[in-house]
């Protein structure tokens, strides 16, 4: 191996590790995944990894500068309801 590769900080991250470094716990970090309310994943083979540009990203979009200051746009890791709209493929009752 040569030996600048090995002192390169890794550029993708374990589920487990990733929530470390954002200071979650790795279950709701697997919420935000599983309600499409966490920063951006890939899928390489059967594990998921996370980019540490696109943790930093997804951090970044919760960001205030005061209380006074509305929301950042972070949802919680919870089921966000859906605006009432009919599903395609589907009959209005």
């Amino acid at each position: 191996m040569r030996p600048d590769l090995a002192v390169l900080p890794p550029r993708f991250l374990r589920t487990k590790e990733a929530a470390e470094f954002l200071s979650l716990s790795a279950r709701t970090l697997e919420k935000h995944r599983t309600y499409g309310t966490g920063p951006a994943y890939r899928k390489l083979g059967g594990r998921v990894v996370y980019a540490i540009d696109d943790l930093q990203a997804w951090t970044q979009r919760g960001a205030v500068t005061s209380t006074s200051d509305p929301r950042g746009s972070v949802l919680p890791a919870k089921r966000q309801t859906l605006p009432d709209r009919p599903q395609p493929g589907r009959y209005a009752r």
